[in-house]
């Protein structure tokens, strides 16, 4: 089992969800987040005054999977969060980590049956 943690543009949400319902991955947790990368922010100007706004506001998507999943996973976000052909810094990144367990509260099973 892995955990898929992703970051990406607000703007592309629609178009990962999309991408991953085609490789049938329904069960996903989002949450907007802020942070920067390359992207180091931006300047502002605010009340005549110029203002370094350096965290950029994003979506983090955090989806568990079993082996066979993680490939179509990371492609499918790939293709709905690249923007254009060669993408953009600011696209985002994913992560994938191991998932030691998992647990369904509502029947108590355990481990990829869970998922």
């Amino acid at each position: 089992m892995k955990l898929i943690i992703a970051i990406i543009q607000p703007t592309k949400l629609e178009d990962v969800k999309a991408a991953l319902s085609e490789v049938e991955v329904v069960r996903l947790t989002i949450m907007d987040v802020q942070g920067f990368g390359r992207q180091k922010g931006q300047t502002e100007l605010y009340r005549g005054k110029e203002v370094s706004m350096n965290l950029l506001r994003k979506v983090q998507l955090q989806i568990a999977v079993n082996e066979d999943f993680v490939e179509p996973t990371v492609n499918a976000i790939l293709k709905g969060g690249r923007t254009g052909d060669h993408g953009e810094i600011g696209d985002g990144k994913i992560f994938v980590v191991p998932l030691e367990d998992c647990v369904r509260i509502r029947t108590g099973e355990r481990g990829p049956e869970a998922i």
